[in-house]
């Protein structure tokens, strides 16, 4: 199947608050898609969604197939969802949460035992197996959480912002077992808010904001939207004092260096290229401050 996920005309709101406004979605299957978008984007709405946690209030959500509300118990045997916060026993050792959780997605005592060694192997738990959860470090914690989410390995993985609160290098180990989720054929969908997990990760990126889908392609498509070069300004110590995109021409070039100069900016001149972070700010901010000059306007009005 080439589509896995698919969301169409998904609108859902909580009391007055529209958290998702007519929806359009799709996922190909065996890639990394990215969802991006501020806080309260509707991100974590669209997981739940999928994963039959909340249902829409209009239009229709499909995984692998089948509808989320008229089939949940079906999409429930496709998924796996690890969410925000990290749910382990600490109590019990890495082995023994693993070999539980084994036992009640109805795997029998040897093949819970099996697949445990495998997977404490594959997210390198190993030499912590036997001591408790609440001696591991917060990436070993997120590790062993999604491994608990993958006993039963399915051709769907919600992966709702697995990073956050991570260092850098746990988040990086965290990487390289999401990219071995698509080498082995999973549909993975990512939500997130750090831009350079998307560019790193991701195949194709959504941008979302207020319930709204407002950008999709991958990251080289993304970053074009938003122009050709960023011409930067840095002072003596290398600290950004400026940044202007523009269109990748000298002329564009030239009416950057003129706009720094009328305004007096004075430092370091540099060039690079367009980053996510440029885009999530293009296509969110903007539509940000045009609604709230919207608003403002019918306030005077």
């Amino acid at each position: 199947m080439s589509e896995m996920i698919a969301l169409r005309g998904v609108s859902k709101s909580f009391g007055r608050t529209t958290v998702l406004d007519g929806l359009d979605l799709t996922v190909p299957a065996g890639i990394v898609f990215a969802l991006l978008g501020p806080n309260g984007a509707g991100k974590t709405t669209v997981v739940n969604i999928l994963s039959t946690l909340v249902r829409p209030d209009h239009g229709t959500a499909a995984v692998a197939g089948f509808d989320v509300v008229a089939s949940p118990a079906e999409v429930k045997r496709r998924i796996s969802l690890t969410g925000q916060a990290v749910a382990v026993d600490e109590l019990l050792t890495g082995e023994e949460n693993l070999v539980m959780m084994g036992r009640l997605s109805g795997l029998g005592p040897r093949s819970s035992r099996a697949r445990a060694r495998e997977l404490l192997d594959r997210f390198d738990l190993a030499e912590a197996a036997r001591k408790p959860a609440k001696t591991y470090s917060g990436g070993m914690r997120r590790r062993l959480d999604l491994a608990i989410s993958l006993l039963v390995t399915p051709p769907v993985v919600f992966l709702d912002e697995p990073t956050t609160g991570l260092d850098t290098r746990s988040r990086q180990e965290l990487w390289d077992v999401i990219r071995t989720l698509t080498a082995d054929g999973a549909t993975v969908l990512l939500t997130t808010q750090y831009l350079e997990e998307a560019d790193q990760l991701a195949d194709r990126i959504a941008v979302l904001d207020h319930g709204r889908l407002v950008a999709e392609g991958t990251s080289a498509e993304l970053k074009a939207r938003v122009g050709g070069e960023v011409v930067t300004v840095s002072d003596a110590a290398g600290e950004l004092l400026r940044e202007l995109p523009t269109d990748g021409t000298p002329a564009g070039l030239r009416r950057a260096l003129d706009e720094l100069a009328r305004d007096g900016v004075d430092g370091t001149i540099g060039i690079r290229s367009p980053s996510l972070d440029d885009v999530f700010l293009a296509l969110t901010t903007d539509r940000r401050a045009a609604s709230r000059g919207a608003d403002l306007a019918r306030t005077k009005g």
